[in-house]
């Protein structure tokens, strides 16, 4: 017999979408799944970052670094008006602990090495979009002044593209990419995974990744960021509502072009 499995959900670009958050985790907990791991990007573009930092710090066994959360808080950043906007919702001390988070998380499941960051393993500034090429993919799973040195994964996730997607080549290298919460492209739904094994276990058993979408009340979280008087609001509701990136929207893009 197979050792029991285990459910992690993996979360992640929330991006003060408050509203969505809550869903996720209400469909998380309805599931009966109690480890929840958040790959970053908390803040920004959503009028309410400093409650989504609370609530993953009570909720999420792991967090770590976007890029957004590197780069709102720094001091030395050319800050826009609207992210000076955003910025000043956190609390205090909570730029600080945004900064200092981790870089990327190791650990084994059914055998397989699995590693979780951001953006990729060059840098969360660094982006890999769901179309890259074989070198591409291949620089996903290396060793990096970022990463540090350690077992090469077998297993990457990844998020800050907002675009959700699984691969595997023929040497069993799993890529994959959690999509996002709080602000997802295409289709606007919230979407998280669920990854499925034996966690800390070197020995090959059942592993599985999973896509779980999770309607919420699109309105009722626009109306919150057009009560405070969130900056770059029509750019949200394009997001929310469509799934079409802001910088496409401000071009006048058609959404199936937005990519």
């Amino acid at each position: 017999m197979h050792p029991e499995l285990e459910r992690l959900a993996l979360i992640s670009d929330v991006h003060g979408n408050l509203t969505a958050l809550e869903a996720v985790l209400a469909d998380i907990d309805a599931r009966g799944i109690t480890r929840v791991l958040n790959l970053g990007d908390f803040v920004g573009k959503g009028p309410r970052g400093r409650e989504v930092i609370d609530l993953c710090r009570e909720r999420c066994e792991v967090n770590i670094l976007g890029n957004w959360d590197d780069a709102l808080p720094d001091p030395d950043f050319d800050h826009s008006d609207a992210d000076r906007w955003w910025l000043e919702q956190l609390s205090p001390g909570q730029g600080e602990w945004l900064r200092g988070l981790p870089f990327s998380h190791d650990f084994w499941c059914s055998g397989r090495r699995v590693r979780l960051y951001h953006a990729s393993a060059r840098s969360v500034h660094h982006r890999v979009r769901f179309d890259h090429d074989e070198a591409e993919f291949l620089s996903m799973f290396a060793n990096t002044p970022a990463t540090g040195d350690g077992l090469v994964p077998t297993v990457v996730g990844y998020a800050d593209t907002h675009d959700p997607y699984y691969e595997v080549d023929r040497q069993r290298r799993t890529l994959f990419n959690t999509g996002s919460v709080g602000n997802s492209m295409n289709d606007p739904t919230p979407v998280y995974v669920i990854l499925e094994g034996v966690p800390d276990s070197r020995d090959e058993a059942p592993f599985s990744i999973q896509f779980v979408r999770v309607p919420y009340d699109v309105e009722a979280e626009l109306d919150f960021a057009k009560s405070v008087g969130m900056p770059e609001w029509e750019e949200y509701a394009s997001e929310l509502r469509d799934g079409v990136y802001r910088k496409a929207f401000r071009l006048g893009v058609p959404p199936s072009y937005h990519r």
